[in-house]
């Protein structure tokens, strides 16, 4: 299987290792071995933690995970990341406190913030801007398009 520069193959867990790369219908995951840079995700719901994780892995970005506002500003000066996804409706601590909250604190108020969120009102929209967020995306989102919005705020766009 021809793969693009900087990439490698890897056979996948559940298939059997035949040592041959190219044989016809063995499944394999493709990953980038050039990174990105670093990106913390933020979500309380597991699946699109991992979703958007896995996408941006796949992309090529080093990938740290949060799941909720206070382990993200727990975990982010620590990690320095370039950008954080960052969910709206979470325990403990929101997104758009912990967006205030990454704004505030010397050492995180350069990290690029994008909202994903299932809020889409124009108000929660206008709200985003005003906590500081660089990009605001709605859930459902297009993988495509979220790739494209961190990759653009993590200047590799």
């Amino acid at each position: 299987m021809r793969t693009r520069k900087g990439t490698s193959q890897i056979p996948r867990a559940d298939m059997p290792a035949t040592g041959r790369e190219d044989q016809p219908g063995e499944a394999t995951l493709t990953r980038v071995t050039q990174r990105l840079g670093r990106v913390l995700v933020v979500d309380d719901d597991e699946v699109i933690r991992r979703l958007i994780a896995v996408n941006l892995q796949l992309e090529g970005f080093d990938v740290s995970t949060a799941v909720d506002g206070q382990d993200c500003l727990d975990k982010a000066a620590g990690i320095d990341p370039a950008v954080i996804t960052l969910d709206v409706m979470m325990p403990r601590l929101d997104g758009w406190e912990t967006a205030i909250q990454l704004r505030k604190s010397p050492d995180t108020a350069r990290i690029k913030v994008v909202l994903i969120t299932a809020r889409a009102q124009e108000e929660d929209k206008s709200r985003g801007s005003q906590v500081g967020a660089d990009a605001y995306l709605t859930k459902p989102f297009d993988p495509n398009e979220m790739i494209r919005v961190v990759r653009e705020l993590a200047g590799v766009g």
